[in-house]
């Protein structure tokens, strides 16, 4: 039987905007869902670099969302909203959040939770859905990826890295990475890639043209490497822009990208519709979650850490020095 969620429960706050040691243990009131959502005890929460910009203050959570960081988290139900209809208490889910992920109970939209898949650790589903989420609704669906397509993602080690190669592969796309070390270059090539690039050695330019060019991109660097994603694109290539690591505003000719058809397009998850991120679920019931359950899609986790050390899963992250996913242990 299902004991009644506390009054209040531990978190992280982020006490101004700032760097790691901003993040802070407090004690909150446990939310209480309403139409539509559910309330999980959350046993693990992945740690994203949103989650990084929005303790910088340069990422706010949407309207009505929790001002706790965390966009995804791992648990079992504890209580329903009126017209909850998909789970009941008890059931195990890892869902994608609004906001809120730090902290022993957090609130989400019934339809943006999806069942543990089989086999699958809590820890580990902690992990899927932020990654899983965007590479689908990215790569996939803005990028439109083919089986037998090149496929280029810059960053190869990161949460999202991992996971963009492990998806690709397993639909059939040949899989090329840009990573900073020959140990990570090693990492992303055990992971599926067909080519891993070092960026300090190698020019991913000159290399993807030599294969005919990409015919998508998932980048996430953005600043010098928009025109010469341009420039290693094949003609009718599609390039997804996700973040902005060294900048957003840069020269870029379009002749080329008209003389050339490519296209350029890109998105963020959190401040779309509830509608949207519920239909990428229903894609990854159907698409993704029997690659997890079959093993070619697994999450790969860089290390763990209690939730009153969220300050330093935020210095790894922003080490870059990680391979994979960092998660917080919560219950």
């Amino acid at each position: 039987m299902m004991l009644s969620p506390p009054h209040t429960m531990q978190a992280i706050e982020i006490t101004v905007p700032g760097g790691p040691d901003v993040l802070q243990p407090t004690e909150v009131t446990v939310p209480v869902p309403g139409h539509g959502q559910i309330l999980i005890k959350v046993a693990y929460a992945g740690v994203n670099r949103p989650d990084a910009l929005q303790r910088a203050g340069l990422y706010a959570p949407p309207p009505n969302a929790s001002p706790l960081p965390g966009l995804e988290a791992s648990g079992v139900v504890a209580a329903l909203g009126p017209g909850v209809t998909r789970w009941k208490q008890g059931d195990r889910v890892t869902a994608l959040l609004p906001g809120g992920g730090y902290a022993e109970y957090a609130l989400t939209h019934e339809d943006h939770a999806l069942p543990v898949p089989e086999g699958v650790s809590l820890r580990e589903a902690a992990c899927l859905p932020e990654t899983c989420f965007t590479v689908w609704s990215n790569v996939m669906i803005r990028g439109g990826l083919q089986a037998g397509e090149r496929f280029l993602v810059h960053g190869g080690s990161s949460g999202i890295g991992t996971t963009a190669i492990q998806m690709a592969r397993a639909l059939g796309a040949r899989v090329f990475v840009t990573a900073g070390s020959a140990e990570i270059c090693a990492a992303c090539l055990k992971l599926g890639a067909d080519r891993a690039i070092n960026y300090h050695d190698e020019d991913f330019v000159q290399i993807l043209k030599a294969e005919g060019g990409a015919h998508v991109i998932l980048d996430m660097v953005g600043g010098d490497y928009l025109p010469r994603n341009v420039k290693a694109l094949a003609d009718d290539g599609r390039l997804v822009q996700i973040a902005f690591l060294k900048g957003s505003k840069v020269e870029l000719n379009f002749a080329e990208v008209m003389m050339r058809r490519l296209t350029i397009t890109g998105s963020t998850l959190r401040p779309q519709s509830d509608f949207s991120k519920a239909r990428y679920a229903r894609h990854l019931l159907k698409h993704v979650w029997p690659m997890v359950e079959r093993g070619s899609l697994r999450p790969v986790i860089d290390s763990e850490y209690a939730l009153a050390d969220a300050a330093k899963a935020h210095w790894r992250i922003e080490s870059s020095g990680h391979i994979g996913k960092i998660v917080l242990k919560v219950n």
